[in-house]
């Protein structure tokens, strides 16, 4: 007997181009071209967020052109709580804090949905308050 986890492999549950299509029709954006800048803005920060197990399973998860841009990212040092995280992507785009926090839910909420619940609620452990409103979860807290 072995201690160590068989990874499982998973093929993706939709295609990059249905998760661009995904993204462009929940997030009522007029072209594809924009729903893939916002998947690439929100992917990448994510890959800037998440280490280990969960990263390498989310990417198995992730159609491979999303899995790339999100494994492409050096994890950061310090991690970011989701306003935070969104306030990055806002400064980095030079885009106003609304429209990105509009881009950073639309996009989370689809990979929310190819991620599954076990694996979502792995990521949202490992994360710092705030990213469970942001993947479309309650952020539930415990009392003192």
């Amino acid at each position: 007997m072995s201690d160590q986890r068989e990874p499982v492999p998973h093929l993706p549950a939709m295609t990059f181009e249905e998760l661009l299509e995904k993204v462009r029709y929940e997030g009522a954006y007029p072209t594809r071209e924009r729903a893939a800048e916002a998947v690439r803005l929100v992917l990448s920060g994510l890959g800037r967020q998440l280490t280990g197990d969960e990263r390498v399973e989310l990417a198995a998860h992730l159609p491979f052109e999303a899995a790339a841009i999100l494994t492409e990212q050096i994890p950061a040092i310090e991690p970011l709580t989701g306003w935070a995280f969104v306030k990055d992507l806002a400064t980095r785009t030079g885009a106003p804090p609304a429209i990105t926090r509009w881009d950073t839910g639309t996009v989370l909420a689809a990979v929310a949905t190819l991620a599954g619940n076990d694996l979502l609620t792995r990521i949202l452990n490992q994360l710092p308050a705030g990213y469970a409103l942001l993947f479309g979860r309650a952020e539930l807290t415990q009392a003192a």
